[in-house]
Formats: C-alpha cells, sequence, structure tokens
C-alpha cells in the first residue's frame, strides 16, 4: 500500500505539470536541419533553434513548482521515491519539459504571426514587477532573474497560451445527451484467467473456461428468478468495483454495447470480455451531473486531440540541444529564506483582470 501511494504521489505530481505536444504533421512546415553545437552560453541550459532557456528562468518555475508542493502537501515529500526516481528529480524533467514547450511555441507563433497586444505586453509587466518586489533579497540573489526577465518570461508564458487558443478555436463545444450520455450499472465478473507470480496474466484451459461460464450461468439464473443483484455480486463477482458509471468510448467494447442497450433495471446476459464472463444490471441509463462532466471531458480531450496534431509536427523539425552539464547540476535551492511560490498566481490575477 505504501509503494501505491508513492507511485500515485508521482504520477499526481506528473499530470498537474505535465506537457502536451503539437503541430501540423510535415506538411506547411520547413524541416529544420539539424547541426552540431559549438557551444552554449553563459546559463544557457537549452537551445531550441534560434530561441533558448536561461538558467536563472528554470530556476523561477523549478522553485516556485516545488514550494508550491511543499505548501500543500509538507516538506517531507521530497523523501518519497518510486523505482528509483525521486520526486525531485519528477519535477525537475516536467518543469524543463514545460519550458521547453513554452519556447517551442513561442516560435510557433511566428510561424502564423501571432503576437501580444499592447494590453498584454502590459500585463507582462505589471505581473514581473509585482513578482519581483515579492522577493525578498536572499530569494534576489539565488534566482538571478531581474524584472527585465521576469517580464520576458510572463510575455512567453502568455504568448504560448494564446498560440493554444489560437489552435482549439474551431473546436465545437457542444456536445449532445446522447454523445456525453454516461450510464451506472452493476455488474458480476466471473474470470477466464488466474495470475502468475509476476502479476502477467494466464488464461484458464478450456476446462476452467467452461467452470467459469457455469458459475456466470448460474448467477444470471439466480438474478432472473429475482434474487437481489448486490447479494449476487458479493457471492459470485471478482471484481472489486460492483458498480461503473461511463460514458461512450470509454469500457471494453462487448461490455459497453451491451449496457448501453439496457433499460434501467435491465439485466443482460452472459457477456464475455478480456476479463472473463459478466451479468450487467443497468441501473441509471442517464446520470444528468455525469453527463454534464462528461461532456466537458470530450471537449477538453478534442482540444488536446487537436493542439498535439499541430505541436508535435511543427516541434519534430527543431533542432533541440541540451547543455547536459549544466542541468545535471541543477537542483531544488535549499535555503528557510526561499519560498516564493505565487509566479503562476501572479501571473493569472493579472491577466484575468
Amino acid at each position: 500500500m505504501k509503494d501505491y501511494k508513492k507511485k500515485a504521489v508521482i504520477l499526481l505530481l506528473a499530470v498537474l505539470v505535465s506537457v502536451t505536444g503539437c503541430g501540423p504533421q510535415d506538411g506547411g512546415y520547413k524541416r529544420t536541419k539539424i547541426v552540431l553545437t559549438t557551444g552554449f552560453g553563459k546559463d544557457e541550459v537549452f537551445r531550441i533553434d534560434e530561441t533558448s532557456c536561461t538558467l536563472p528562468e528554470i530556476m523561477v518555475y523549478l522553485t516556485n513548482t516545488k514550494n508550491q508542493y511543499e505548501q500543500a502537501l509538507g516538506s517531507q515529500i521530497w523523501q518519497t521515491s518510486y523505482n528509483g526516481e525521486t520526486l525531485e528529480s519528477n519535477i525537475k524533467e516536467t518543469v524543463l519539459a514545460r519550458l521547453a514547450r513554452i519556447k517551442a511555441m513561442n516560435l510557433l507563433a511566428q510561424e502564423y504571426g501571432i503576437t501580444l497586444s499592447d494590453a498584454e505586453r502590459d500585463n507582462a509587466g505589471s505581473a514581473a514587477q509585482m513578482y519581483y518586489e515579492s522577493l525578498n533579497e536572499r530569494e534576489q540573489e539565488l534566482l538571478k532573474a531581474d524584472e527585465k526577465l521576469l517580464c520576458k518570461m510572463y510575455e512567453e508564458y502568455a504568448l504560448a497560451g494564446k498560440v493554444y487558443q489560437y489552435l482549439i478555436a474551431d473546436i465545437n463545444p457542444e456536445i449532445s445527451d446522447d454523445e456525453a450520455r454516461t450510464i451506472t450499472v452493476q455488474h458480476i465478473l466471473i474470470k477466464t484467467y488466474s495470475l502468475n507470480e509476476q502479476g502477467e496474466r494466464v488464461p484458464y484451459s478450456e476446462e476452467g473456461r467452461k467452470e467459469a461460464y457455469s458459475r456466470a450461468d448460474e448467477a444470471l439464473r439466480k438474478a432472473r428468478d429475482g434474487e437481489e443483484f448486490m447479494g449476487l455480486i458479493a457471492e459470485y463477482s471478482e471484481d472489486n468495483n460492483p458498480s461503473y458509471s461511463f460514458g461512450k468510448g470509454t469500457m471494453e467494447p462487448a461490455f459497453e454495447e451491451a449496457a448501453f442497450n439496457l433499460g434501467t433495471d435491465e439485466v443482460s446476459g452472459i457477456v464475455e470480455s478480456e476479463h472473463g464472463y459478466h451479468i450487467i444490471k443497468c441501473i441509471s441509463t442517464f446520470d444528468r451531473d455525469e453527463t454534464d462532466r462528461n461532456k466537458v471531458k470530450i471537449v477538453e480531450q478534442r482540444r488536446k486531440e487537436v493542439f498535439n496534431e499541430e505541436y508535435s509536427g511543427f516541434v519534430g523539425g527543431l533542432t533541440r540541444n541540451l547543455n547536459q552539464k549544466l542541468w545535471d547540476s541543477v537542483g531544488f535551492l535549499e535555503d528557510d529564506m526561499v519560498t516564493t511560490s505565487s509566479f503562476f498566481e501572479i501571473y493569472k490575477k493579472v491577466f484575468s483582470e
């Protein structure tokens, strides 16, 4: 259970600062030639074509991210590791990827002719001033990011967001109830496989499958005779989850098709999937709240797909170089005076006004 919690925390952190990619396929953009790097500038961590990222930029993102998580989860969180990977290492890599995405999206902005308005540039300047003034002397000394650099960072952050909005502008946010319909079912699962010592599936023999089907048939007959379904789940089911709420396209096709063809309180026949034999009872053919939430998920998924398609093709043609020696030396600032965590909150505040 402890290992599971460690893994969950790592996945949570990865999701919260995850990076997506996008760009048209090979058509439409010139493919950038890969060239050997003759040398990096002072404090230059990486270079993507003609744009680069410096150590102070990395440290602003890394330090703010670190302190945000410490405030939410406590400083002991960094003692957690999973499969030899520390959370510090995980955060460091996701910050690198996040900044690389922002730099690449600023290059993409040039391709589309997207720029910031005067008002947006003023907002970036205001945000930079506000953030810089929030830093104490020790933070200013260690981060080495002056107001001019912070203004540039806010401008690039804003422009990346503007590119994203441009790319997803044509996505229709209207999703019908039928497309997003979410149902709730209960089910009994009789498995047709076992697990070996390595946790790998071992399919049942033909005789074992017949025995599993016989148990499923017995449970189905009891269900159709009117026995309480939850009681049958407790007696027969080998799934830890007695019920599921889901929309179209999220479950195994055979299970999903059978479930969506049921009326309320109706029980299916025996449905076979890769997991085994199922008996499904429909609890609700339409959940208003879950359906509305599913509409939001569908729209967001479509936006990600469009964005990823655009971005990945573009970024694949860029020259990318990492200053490995400098990058390997990067780590958290371990100083009690360094508590800054408001870089992103200030952006949201200033740009939403």
